[in-house]
């Protein structure tokens, strides 16, 4: 009889221990998809000229607590941005970059850290930031004279 008591407690432990398992599985369920959806992605255009401005405008986006990446186009001058709207905003964002030198859409670059790049970096004021990456229609660059 002290068997079957026992066997019977045994199983009883080991069902409520699983509903346990299963209710805390469902809750860390719920928390990432609300995690998720604080996630926000941003493209802005920054003024740049090379792979070390590259480098050196994510790191500085990237540095940012919320970001968790961040992608310029040398070619576009647009930087791609994911981040917790939760943590951060565009504005940190733009102000991270414009802080380490190079000029975005919405902040001016630290005249003292751009003065600091090396010279491949250091780019024109008044360059364009190409979002689209399409030639425009007055750029005549590319036509023999």
């Amino acid at each position: 009889m002290k068997k079957v008591i026992l066997s019977i407690a045994v199983i009883a432990a080991m069902g409520l221990t699983s509903c346990k398992d299963n209710a805390k599985q469902e809750t860390a369920t719920e928390t990432e998809v609300s995690a998720e959806m604080a996630m926000a992605d941003l493209s802005f255009g920054v003024r740049g000229n090379c792979g070390m401005c590259k480098t050196t405008i994510e790191k500085a986006a990237n540095g940012v607590e919320g970001v968790s990446s961040a992608n310029w186009d040398v070619d576009k001058k647009k930087i791609d941005v994911a981040f917790d709207d939760t943590k951060t905003d565009a504005m940190a964002i733009h102000n991270a970059i414009a802080a380490s030198g190079y000029d975005t859409e919405k902040a001016t670059g630290n005249l003292d850290a751009y003065e600091n790049l090396p010279g491949c970096c250091k780019y024109d004021h008044d360059m364009t930031m190409n979002q689209s990456g399409e030639v425009k229609a007055d750029d005549h660059s590319n036509n023999d004279m």
